[in-house]
């Protein structure tokens, strides 16, 4: 039996090592194919980065940057508290300043009463809230402050409403102030008694009220 004959210059397959036409990955004469890629083309990249990209990163500041200079917490997390100030209640400074008003406040209007020799409502009420606002200024709205200011302001008009009368008495007698006021007190008070009247002690109660009203305005 015959065989078949095989024809001439058959085509080689392109795996055998002979370059294929348009096959640009064949390798060349006597070259192994090359390999097939497996598996996950991606599987040589480097992990991605898990968790928080910042954790190096310094915390960030809470709480108000501005509430304390020195690096301390300040309290509630804010800005500490500003200092109260002082509280302006000083019982003992307010008598003091009360009882040296109704002094200056006497002599003042005293002079005042001997010069024109007559009363003046209105010098009365000025005594009383000067004593009054001069101790509620500078020794507070204190109940007792209040009430010695009153107490004080009827001791000037009183005392102013003497040095009123001693004047008069000096200047008919042709004697010094002093001579009068000092040496014949008695006198002078004995004829502020026998001459008040209603005007008078009225004029007494207007300066404890005004003191009272010059401590209030005075807060």
């Amino acid at each position: 039996m015959s065989q078949p004959v095989q024809p001439p210059n058959q085509p080689q397959q392109p795996y055998g090592g002979q370059p294929a036409d348009g096959n640009p990955y064949a390798g060349g004469p006597g070259a192994p194919a090359p390999a097939v890629p497996t598996g996950n083309p991606y599987g040589e990249q480097p992990p991605a980065p898990t968790g928080n990209p910042y954790g190096d990163q310094p915390p960030a500041p809470t709480g108000n940057p501005f509430g304390n200079p020195q690096g301390q917490p300040a309290p509630f997390g804010g800005a500490p508290f500003a200092p109260a100030p002082p509280a302006r209640n000083n019982l003992a400074l307010g008598v003091l300043v009360a009882l040296g008003a109704a002094i200056v406040a006497s002599v003042l209007y005293g002079v005042i009463l001997g010069s024109i020799e007559r009363e003046i409502g209105y010098a009365a009420v000025g005594v009383g809230f000067l004593v009054g606002f001069a101790a509620g200024k500078l020794g507070g709205a204190n109940p007792v402050t209040i009430a010695a200011s009153a107490v004080f302001s009827v001791g000037a008009v009183y005392f102013g409403q003497l040095i009123g009368y001693a004047m008069v008495m000096a200047d008919v007698a042709q004697v010094s102030f002093s001579e009068v006021f000092f040496d014949h007190f008695d006198a002078v008070t004995r004829a502020w008694k026998e001459e008040a009247d209603f005007m008078r002690y009225l004029f007494l109660a207007l300066g404890a009220i005004a003191a009272v009203g010059g401590a209030k305005k005075a807060r």
